[in-house]
Parts: structure tokens; sequence; C-alpha cells
């Protein structure tokens, strides 16, 4: 595995590689290493939540002296006694500047109170299942555009069907959160790519292994963390090694990787998961952002020229 064949056709993806799948349950994470992007602002320790101005309209700003923002697509955020958001596109950000999204969503539908600025801010991304929808709300302002989907979300696992996104997000985080200890990213990794159940359900690229670093968690345990919990009941790992020597063990072990490897491999070759035609959104100095959704894949991507600076594009039928 060395290419992504499943990026659009006009993002030069030449210079990325795969490395060794990682699996957790029904989680498997194929890590992606690449060239990376230098002036990106990372999305934890850099951008932040400065205020809900009024639900559905949330304001970030990028406090750095240089540098632009890329907001990860679907970020959302969380704090108690506060309604929660969610936005439904990504955006850029300058060095200095606050951006008002007038498009967000509530994502917990009774809950009064407005989110305010924090030193620390934890964020989320919006689960696999819920991201078709959102993307395509994205320039509707409406705050209440998701709970539907969010309640039909919340039925399909046994939940009551409301539009309370906390439900899965902090009733289940002790759970969701084992994906962060058990899928390990690994030294300069700026990408990877996400299967649940043996389906390819989403590809996320960020510019540098900081910014990957800082999205991660809201990556593993919550974009893509549900669907596999749900399904598996908890991350397993999967079944015991049998042999009695540490040679064995290590013997075992590279076989059982290698069988991981090649079934991924399989998998991606079979995946029809070619993006259709991107629109583009807007444009940052030579920086630009487009989205794709047609057929069974969906999301947004920055290139410069042709060079991939940021992707995040997921399955339209998780």
């Amino acid at each position: 595995m060395n290419q992504l064949a499943m990026l659009p056709r006009a993002v030069d993806a030449s210079g990325f590689r795969l490395g060794t799948p990682q699996r957790a349950g029904t989680l498997t994470m194929v890590p992606v290493f690449g060239p990376a992007y230098p002036g990106i602002v990372p999305p934890r320790s850099g951008l932040k939540l400065s205020r809900v101005v009024h639900y559905g309209q949330v304001e970030l700003t990028n406090p750095a002296s240089s540098g632009v923002a890329i907001v990860p697509l679907h970020v959302g955020y969380i704090q108690d006694a506060a309604q929660n958001h969610a936005l439904c596109r990504s955006a850029f950000i300058a060095a200095g500047q606050t951006l008002r999204f007038d498009d967000a969503c509530c994502v917990q539908e009774s809950q009064g109170g407005y989110l305010a600025g924090r030193d620390d801010q934890w964020f989320f991304v919006l689960p696999v299942e819920l991201r078709a929808a959102a993307l395509r709300q994205r320039g509707v302002a409406q705050y209440s555009k998701l709970w539907s989907a969010i309640g039909s979300f919340n039925g399909r696992y046994g939940l009551p069907a409301r539009g309370h996104l906390e439900q899965v997000l902090t009733r289940q985080r002790a759970g969701l959160t084992q994906f962060q200890s058990r899928l390990e990213p690994l030294d300069g990794q700026l990408g990877a790519l996400f299967f649940v159940g043996g389906a390819l359900a989403g590809v996320e690229i960020a510019p540098d292994p900081a910014y990957f670093a800082e999205v991660w968690t809201a990556l593993a345990c919550f974009a893509y963390g549900p669907a596999a919990w749900f399904s598996a009941g908890e991350p397993g790992e999967g079944a015991a090694l049998s042999a009695t020597s540490v040679d064995g063990l290590r013997a075992e072990l590279a076989a059982r990787r290698r069988g991981v490897a090649d079934e991924v491999a399989e998998r991606l070759a079979r995946a029809a998961w070619q993006p259709g035609e991107p629109v583009e959104e807007e444009r940052y100095l030579g920086l630009r952002l487009s989205t794709v959704d047609s057929g069974p894949v969906a999301g947004q991507y920055v290139t410069d020229g042709d060079r991939l600076v940021y992707a995040s594009l997921f399955a339209t039928a998780a």
C-alpha cells in the first residue's frame, strides 16, 4: 500500500504513503505519511472558540501572529450547562482574525446556555453517520437543522431518538476514548484511513504531524469510534496469541500484522471510493477549499495548486 488512490483525481498524492494498519475491534486505522505543509495553525493549541453569538452562530478566532487556520471539517465544542454546537463546513481563518459561522448547528436539542471562550477547549468531530447530513446543510442558517438526523443516529443504536448528541459523545466517552490508546499514531504521521467493519469509512489528511496529533482523538474516538463501538461492544484485541516462546510470539504477531495489511490492501483495491467533481468554496492566497459530494463519498479538502494540504472525506452510507 503506497498511494491514496481514493482522493479526487485532480489532487497530487504522489508524495504520500500508507503505513502498517492497526486494529481495535471493528475499527482499523491505516497511518498516512507524507510531505508536511508549513504555516498552518493547529486546531487545539491555535484555533479557539471565542463565543456563541446566538444559537447556530459560532465565532472562532485564530490568535496566532502568523499562519492561517484550516478549521477541521465538522468540528464541534462541548461545555457543561451550555448548548453544544458543531460546524457544517471547514474554512480559512487568517492570523489574528475572527470568523463567524452563521450556519452552525446545535447538537443538544433541549439544552439552553451559550458556549464561552476558554483556555482549554475540548472539541470533537461529528460521528461519520451524521457527516453527510451536516455537509449538505452548510450555508443553511437554522440551529435545529441536525436534530432529526441526530435522533435517527441515536435510535439506530438503541438510545432515545432525540436530538441529543451527548447521549453518545459524553455518556459513552469512557468507552470511546479506549480507541485513543489502542490505536497509536506514529512519529511523522499526518493522516489516516479509517475502516469500520472492513469498509472504508474515512480518509483524514492533515497539513503536518502537529495538526494531526491535535485532531487525532476527535477523529478516532468520536468521528469513527461510535460506529465501531456500537457494532463491536468495545474495542477488543482479537484472538489471543498461542505461541509459548518469545520468538514464536514475534513470528505470530508479524504474521497477524501481515494478514491485516493484506486484507486492508484487498479492500482498498475493491473500494468504489472515487470522489466526484469538486466545487470550490473559498480561497486564501494560494490555498483552495473544495467540496465533493456525489455517490458514496463526500467531504472537503484543501489544495495549493494540485498539492494536497488537508482532506476530510467520508463514506456517505456509513
